[in-house]
């Protein structure tokens, strides 16, 4: 899950967000006033974002080769043989209970067949496709197809061909970018060995490849506008521009794509900020202010604090946001690539039971689960430490980023039968170093990951409203 809070945060970085507008906002065919440019300007950022932090990813993952973050090119797979650490920065609020494995479809030429090994029982695996409208459009995995090997099918938005015979499923992207997201389940150290068998299990191929017939003529290649994560505050009418462009319309957003034409914002537009009046630059600027104070209004009320634990569920398919742009900006901005519901659940917290701020440099603190009331789930569970600002795994001298489920035989019960983990900078002493979660010297950020959660009570689900509810924070005594 990719979470930050502070991503667009402050005026300053909504300001620099338009830096790259168009002197097309004054020109267009109807001459919009500045009221009404506003207007579409700030809904325009609401809809924009999920595309314009997707497409940065791409880029970052499959695109440029010097990012830092680069995987591998298109229909092309990347098994990664560690979990996330600190210097994986790329994608924020990183999942480091699983390996990921990486597959960027370009789905242009022919749809791409996704092969699964078989997979042991007991560990949970899965396939996640997210894509360019930031649509969780479909799943492989443990919960989804079962544990047996299988052939899957994943076409473009544009398919209309015959299934072959071997294809379990056809799952259709709305966008013919897209990614495939793997997470493979990791016992524990030793288990990598086990987990890189998995991995080399797992194929991507063209439909033309699978079938053994001929390839129909290559994608014409794409001249993509380069594009960072870190550059989206102040690049972003550039990149939505350039996202736009692999982004279909369709029936749900043509009346807000038909809106930003207006004011010069689409595929192939150029703009440029500092050519508009400054009563536009001004009026811009709030607009971009204004939509992300939405998007933050939204994410504080669409979930619901519980022990000060924010649990919700805002990850679907089309369906599921059918046209809500606020709700899919607050997705993409609460938890970018977050899974749906019923395959993960991501309570988060910045704060204690009582609503202070979490700070490592001020207190110490402690997370107990009484007994019998650890997080029901059908895979496993962690919590997850993170910087509070930057939303990275925290630098610790024993390595350790989480504590998880399958570390339970290792940790030390209480005398209760309760389960206390140890949220703190500095060691709680040897005696409990197996429950201790290292924190940062700052502001802190916890992320609670349960996958394949429990339906029946108790459960976190509905979330929200469950039968289970995450205990909250105490400041140690």
């Amino acid at each position: 899950m990719l979470t930050k809070r502070d991503l667009l945060r402050s005026t300053a970085a909504i300001a620099a967000s338009a830096v790259i507008a168009r002197p097309s906002l004054l020109m267009a065919q109807s001459h919009p006033g500045i009221i009404e440019a506003k207007d579409i300007a700030e809904e325009g950022f609401i809809y924009g974002l999920p595309l314009v932090m997707i497409y940065a990813v791409m880029q970052e993952f499959a695109v440029d080769k010097n990012s830092g973050q680069f995987k591998a090119p298109f229909n092309e797979i990347n098994n990664m043989h560690h979990v996330a650490s600190p210097a994986d920065t790329a994608v924020i609020t990183p999942n480091s209970d699983t390996p990921y494995s990486f597959i960027w479809l370009d789905l242009r030429a022919e749809p791409m067949v996704i092969s699964v090994p078989v997979i042991e029982k007991d560990r949970y695996y899965s396939v996640q496709l997210i894509d360019c409208n930031t649509y969780n459009y479909g799943y492989i995995g443990t919960r989804a197809t079962g544990t047996e090997p299988g052939d899957y099918l994943v076409v473009g938005p544009d398919w209309k061909g015959e299934t072959p015979s071997r294809i379990k499923k056809v799952f259709q992207s709305t966008t013919p970018f897209t990614l495939a997201l793997i997470r493979t389940q990791l016992f524990n150290p030793d288990d990598m060995p086990n987990v890189e068998k998995i991995q080399a299990g797992y194929k991507a191929q063209p439909l033309s490849g699978f079938l053994k017939t001929p390839a129909p003529p290559a994608a014409a290649t794409i001249e993509f506008l380069p594009a960072t994560t870190a550059g989206i505050k102040d690049n972003f009418f550039q990149y939505l521009d350039a996202a736009l462009q692999f982004v279909p319309e369709t029936a749900r957003d043509k009346q807000i794509r038909a809106k930003l034409a207006r004011i010069g914002i689409g595929p192939g537009k150029t703009f440029d900020f500092k050519e508009l009046s400054l009563e536009h630059k001004a009026e811009i600027l709030v607009a971009m202010k204004q939509g992300n104070d939405k998007v933050d209004k939204w994410l504080a009320s669409g979930n619901k604090d519980i022990n000060g634990w924010n649990v919700g569920s805002f990850f679907g398919d089309e369906a599921f946001y059918n046209g809500d742009w606020v709700m899919r900006a607050g997705a993409a901005k609460g938890g970018l690539l977050g899974n749906d519901a019923v395959e993960a659940m991501y309570p988060y917290t910045r704060t204690d039971a009582a609503g202070a701020p979490l700070d490592g440099s001020k207190h110490n603190y402690t997370l107990t689960f009484p007994a019998g009331q650890l997080p029901p789930v059908n895979a496993f569970w962690s919590v997850t430490m993170y910087d509070g600002k930057s939303q990275l795994l925290v630098k610790n001298p024993i390595n350790r980023y989480l504590i998880n489920s399958p570390m339970l035989p290792e940790m030390k019960k209480d005398a209760d039968g309760s389960l206390t983990l140890y949220l703190q900078k500095d060691s709680p002493g040897a005696d409990k170093e197996s429950n201790w979660l290292p924190a940062p010297d700052d502001k802190i950020y916890l992320v609670m990951r349960l996958y394949w959660p429990k339906t029946e009570a108790p459960s976190i689900l509905p979330a929200g409203e469950g039968t289970w509810q995450p205990p909250g924070i105490t400041v140690a005594e």
